[in-house]
Order: structure tokens, then sequence, then C-alpha cells
């Protein structure tokens, strides 16, 4: 006789299976454990059914549980009807997130061990940030979203980011009002935190602020050194007092001592507190473990006319000399050696008396190039052009580049710090393009369609938050970083009327416009027509709903870091290989140049100034360098170049060491059989985990010890320098 399982295989009947599920059932059932009855029932289901082909395996637990009730097994036969329930709700519910799960747990996953680029898929605590991400994508697929939301999710039409986090009442991004929090006082894991009286333990609230608000949302945030800069002049007055008491606690005249030589001690102890002040923020944003799964992303902002008064701006110089003094140290890795750590990121301010040679602030800006040239930061931007684009603002992107849109308070007065980005949605380009066959009608007509479906994923993103209270988050919208809202107040206030923005996000403009024109759109030609075109088109999408709904939508350069290559491989299959389109393992991140076409560094932030005026929701630009070490003249010349004509740039380098050999020089990407590795040039080190390997991921920075995926390695291997070469061996 054969027995038909539920998967319809057929096996040979076998008895002893029978009376060892009995079994088990009268352990979980009374207790007392018959081995009699167990076998009389195999045996009897073996001799009555002996004429039978076949029973299924349903059939035969119903024989089972028959049998027991017949023999008066109660309790026996209810365990057994139990686990039998059970297995069965196991078989026929198979949970949707069991194999992502396994995956995630094994630690074999290439998808999960080269997610994000900082965060360590080995952690426990990233781990367990990852799990309820899986569960938040479950249910967002099945319920949160309707069907024709994650078809073209899945389809890479579009790309709904964060689902992970799309199940909580969570914003993305924000610039933190850390002035109204250190000033007025705040209240972190209900405890009051009042005004600090020195500068040190205002840097050391504001890392704590930093990391209850990194774990109440999933986005960057950024913070001013503008808004710790007062708190320099409060550390110097209470030096000058506690010197004071020292003087005549020993005795002495007061008026025995210059005051020259006063004031050189009391800034002499004000420079040590602030070096352990900057310290303290450097130190404790790298080793901070958030429930996000890894370090805060922390954005520093350095502008120095964001000071109240002069004191204040010379103070806050001192701040900016010191951060860049630290950043170009590093940090130390477990061996000791001075590396290049992911975060903070840093971003300094190019402004009149900064620029030029003789300025008085020119000594911070050649720290930064140097510190650009060694560690990849600090980020710029220009208050020039900001200020052109943004009606005369000058502010911080919040966390890598999104960007907040203008608005007033009730006092008419423009306001940033405090304000938050609820989410994106990114279209794929290239796809509308591929779509449309090439035909401009038709891709204009796939382009309304498409970036309609991309609205109403953003319009359940922000309904999502409607309604939802203030206690779900008391560090951002009840003790000062966003808000002052009551317990229980919701924050439907701040969603609408532009005070918080949705982000709609694009890639692959220049694969698109390829595809279209067949130029690429840096040939100043019919591709950067185009392309042009496209990217207005996108900014009156976000017009006329802004218009429609009073929300502030706004375009956003989408970075795409693990996308990219979600988008590459979709687009391979649903079109094949296209020369220039769909043949690499990425495609192109907002409206950057791809990054394999030879141009000149400063031909390249031109062109792509265009561009960037039209990415009002956040957009960066960057030039590729070898090793500029031995040349800061030439990058201070870019420096000056992005001041006149991009509002927010960076520069790319390596910056490198093998812990195997102590190679502290590039480290190189290789191809073996198609998949991109690291190697060490000098030792053949293959084990990212014994190396420090720091690069510019897409806008920020990420290890190669936490992971890329073969898109972003392939972006990151075709990458061709925009500057000449001049390293000396």
């Amino acid at each position: 006789m054969k027995v038909i399982k539920r998967d319809c295989s057929e096996v040979d009947f076998d008895k002893a299976k029978i009376s060892s599920a009995i079994l088990k059932a009268m352990k979980n059932g009374s207790g007392i454990i018959k081995p009699k009855v167990a076998e009389d029932i195999a045996n009897e289901i073996e001799t009555e059914y002996a004429d039978k082909d076949e029973l299924s395996v349903s059939d035969i637990e119903t024989i089972v549980f028959d049998k027991l009730i017949s023999k008066k097994q109660r309790l026996t036969a209810k365990a057994y009807e139990g686990y039998r329930s059970i297995r069965e709700f196991q078989r026929e519910n198979e949970n949707t997130i069991d194999t992502e799960i396994t995956e995630l747990l094994s630690g074999e996953s290439d998808y999960w061990n080269n997610e994000n680029s900082n965060k360590n898929p080995r952690l426990n605590t990233t781990q367990r940030d990852y799990l309820a991400g899986i569960v938040s994508k479950d249910a967002s697929r099945r319920y949160i979203l309707p069907p024709e939301i994650v078809q073209a999710h899945d389809d890479g039409l579009i790309h709904v980011h964060d689902l992970d986090y799309l199940i909580q009442y969570m914003n993305n991004c924000c610039l933190i009002n850390l002035e109204d929090m250190l000033q007025n006082g705040t209240v972190i894991s209900e405890t009051m935190i009042e005004k600090p009286h020195s500068f040190s333990t205002a840097c050391t609230v504001a890392t704590q602020i930093i990391a209850q608000v990194a774990s109440s949302q999933y986005g960057g945030q950024s913070i001013s050194l503008a808004h710790l800069a007062p708190f320099v002049d409060i550390s110097r007055q209470k030096i000058r007092k506690e010197l004071n008491e020292e003087i005549s606690l020993l005795g002495c005249a007061r008026g025995a001592i210059l005051e020259e030589d006063f004031d050189t001690v009391v800034e002499k102890r004000l420079k040590k507190e602030i070096e352990k002040g900057i310290q303290t923020i450097q130190y404790q944003i790298t080793t901070l473990m958030t429930t996000n799964g890894q370090a805060p992303f922390i954005t520093l902002f350095m502008y120095l006319n964001e000071a109240h008064n002069q004191r204040e701006k010379d103070d806050l110089a001192i701040l900016i000399e010191e951060e860049l003094r630290q950043s170009y140290l590093g940090v130390k890795n477990e061996e000791g050696v001075y590396i290049t750590p992911a975060f903070p990121k840093v971003i300094y301010v190019l402004q009149e008396d900064n620029i030029h040679e003789g300025d008085k602030y020119w000594y911070l800006t050649e720290m930064a190039a140097k510190c650009s040239m060694k560690r990849l930061t600090p980020d710029y931007i220009s208050e020039k052009v900001m200020k052109e684009m943004k009606d005369g603002n000058c502010y911080p992107v919040m966390g890598c580049r999104s960007a907040l849109t203008v608005w007033h308070d009730e006092n008419d007065k423009p306001k940033f710090y405090g304000r938050f980005n609820t989410g994106v949605v990114t279209v794929s380009l290239p796809d509308i393009a591929l779509s449309s066959g090439g035909d401009v009608d038709e891709f204009w007509r796939i382009f309304d369609e498409r970036t309609e479906l991309c609205h109403k994923a953003l319009k359940i993103r922000h309904k999502r938050l409607r309604g939802t209270k203030s206690d779900v988050a008391p560090i951002l919208w009840q003790h000062g970083a966003f808000a002052r809202l009551k317990k229980g107040e919701s924050i439907d206030q701040l969603l609408f009327g532009g005070y918080s923005t949705l982000s709609l996000g694009y890639a692959g403009l220049a694969e698109c416009v390829k595809y279209m024109t067949g130029h690429y759109h840096c040939d100043e030609g019919i591709g950067e027509k185009f392309g042009l075109e496209v990217m207005q088109a996108l900014n009156d999408k976000c017009s006329q709903w802004r218009a429609e709904e009073n929300i502030d939508y706004s375009l956003y350069g989408t970075p795409l870091e693990a996308t990219t290559e979600k988008f590459a491989k979709k687009l391979k299959e649903r079109f094949g290989v296209i020369k220039g389109v769909t043949n690499r393992t990425y495609i192109t991140n907002s409206y950057h140049i791809p990054v394999f076409i030879n141009i000149d560094a400063f031909e390249k932030l031109r062109i792509e100034a265009k561009f960037q005026r039209l990415s009002p929701g956040g957009s960066i630009s960057y030039i590729e360098c070898p090793n500029m070490e031995n040349n800061i003249p030439a990058v201070l010349e870019v420096i000056k170049f992005i001041y006149n004509n991009n509002m927010y740039a960076e520069l790319n380098t390596k910056s490198d060491y093998c812990q195997k050999c102590g190679w502290d020089k590039e480290i190189k990407l290789i191809d073996e059989d198609g998949k991109l590795v690291w190697e060490c040039p000098n030792c053949g080190n293959r084990d990212v985990r014994t190396m420090d390997i720091t690069r510019r991921t897409c806008g920020y920075k990420g290890t190669a010890r936490n992971g890329w995926n073969q898109g972003r390695l392939g972006d990151i291997h075709d990458r061709v320098p925009h500057l000449d070469d001049i390293e000396e061996e």
C-alpha cells in the first residue's frame, strides 16, 4: 500500500510512523505513555486497509484520531489533533518571510551581506533591525501597498524606498533643531536635560540627541556646529571665573598677572576643552549603535555665516578647525592604525571670506582641501550658488543630500531646523525610455503613468503618518528635535503646508537620454536638451501635486545604493543587453554623467550644474580624484570652481589599509570570473574583514567590510579620474 503525501508524492506505508506519532501525542496529552495502544492502532490500520492501493496522509490522520477516541484515549486524541492542526497550518500557510529570515541568519546570502555599506550584517543588532524590516516589507507587500505598486516595485519600474520601515509611523530624514534643544532644554529617555553650562557638556548632550533621533527615524540627520558655538564662550567665561578663584586661593594678587598672560591661560584651557568636546562627538558617532543596526547617519554642517556675531563666528571657526583636524587624523582601527570612518559626514560651506587666498578664514579651506584628499571629507556647499537657488538662504541638507524647500513661519521668517522628509519613491527613467521603444510621444505617455505610480505610493507613505501621535517618538515631536507638541497631540500640522517634504526620486537619466537620442546628456546638444526637458517635466509633476494637495513634493536625485543593481538586472531581463544602456551591472545615479566617461573635472562640474538646479529636493555632484595630497593647490582650484558653479559637490578619492601587510595605498577591485572582489596588491589578501577600505558609495562613505553588491562595485570599478594623476611614486 502506498501513502500519498501532501505534495502528491508517494511513499510506502510504514506503520512504525503511526505508532511513533501516537506516542508523541500521548506524551504531550495525558502524559501516560501506552506503547501497546499505539502498536494496536498501527496494526489495525495496516490490517483493515491491506486491500487498499493507497491512503492519503489526511485519511490516516482521521483514522488514527477516531481509533484513539474509541479506545478512550481522549487527551491523547486531543493532543494528536492539535499537533495535526498546527502542522497543517504550517504546511498550508508557509510564512512568506521564512526564506528571507533563514538566508539572513545563515550569513551566506550575498544580498544581505551587501545590502548596506554602513551596516554589518553579521552583528546581532543589525540582524534584529533586518528581521523587523523583513516583517515590515511583508506587511507592506500584502496589505499596505496596492498590487499595482507592488508589481511596479518588483519589476523595477519604480522603487518604493525603505519598505522595511513602512509598517511603522516613522519619518525619513531631518535637520535637528539642536539650537532649541540646547538653549531651552530637552528630555531624553524621560530625563530632563537643562541648558548645558559648558561646551564639553553641550557636545555630550548633542551626541545623546543624535543617538535618540537616529533610533526614532530611518533616514539621515544633520546638525550645525553653529548651534554648539555659543557654548564656547560659556566655557570661556567659566574658565576665567575658575582661574580667578585659583589665583585667589594661591594668595596671589590678580593685578600682578598681566591680562595678556591671563587670557593666554584661559584660551589654552579652552582649547583643550574644545578638543575633548569635538573628540566626544567624533568617537561617540563612530562607536554608537542605534536601533537601526548601525552608527548614526549624521552630517555635521560647518557654516561660518550662521554665527550670530563676530565673537561667535570666531569661536565657530575654532570648532571647524578642530573638526577638520580630527577628521584628517581619522580614528583607530582594531590594529591601532588611523583609518577613515564612514561617519560623521561633514559639510563645509564656501563663502566670500574663506574662498580667496588672503581671506580671514582661507586657512580653514586649505585644511578642508587636505582633509578631503586624505579622508573623503568634507563635502562642499557654495553659499553663493545655494542662495541663488534657495531664495537667498543657505542651510544643510538632511544626512546625505535630501534638501528641504524654503518654508516661512508665522513671522515670515525662513525656518529649516526642526523640519523633515517623510519618504522617497524613485522612478526608473531608463525603463520609461526602453518601454517606449524610442517613440517620443509614447515616452511621455508612459512617463505620465510611471510618475503617477510614484505619486500614488508617496501618498500612501504620507497617509501612513497622518494621525500619528507625538508619543511615538517624544524626542522628535515633544522635546524639540522637530517640535514641542503636547503628549497625545497629532503630528498632522507638520505634514502639510510645506513644513515637511515628500521626495520624487529619479535614477538613470544618462541611460534614458542615451536610448532616446543616441547621446548622453553631457553632449551639450540634443542629449542635454532632452535630459533637461525630462528634469523639468519631473519638477512640473511635483509642482502640480503640491498645488493640488498642499503637500510639498520635491524632486530628488536618488543615491541608489543596492537598487542600482536591481534596476540594471530588471532592465536586462525585460529588454536584453543594449550597449550604453543596459550592458552594465548598474545604472547611473540621478543626473550624473556616467562614471566611465572621460571628462575634465571642471567640465563635469559645469555641465552637471545645469541639472543640479533642476533637482531642488536634493542632489550632489562629484569628481573622482587620484591621490592629490601632493598637489593641494590643484584641489583648491576645484573647490573655488565649486563655489562659483555648484550648490553641492564632493571630491572622491581612496582611503585604504590592509591589516595583513600594512599596505596603505589603493586596494584594487579585480574581476574574477565575472565577479568583482577586493585584493590587496601587496600581499594578495582578499578577506575584507581584515581590510579597511572606504569609498564614496553615492554621496556618503561606505566600507568594504560592510559590503557593496556587484552593481555598486561595478560602478566603483568603472570610475575614471577627472583630474590628472600627479601622485609621486
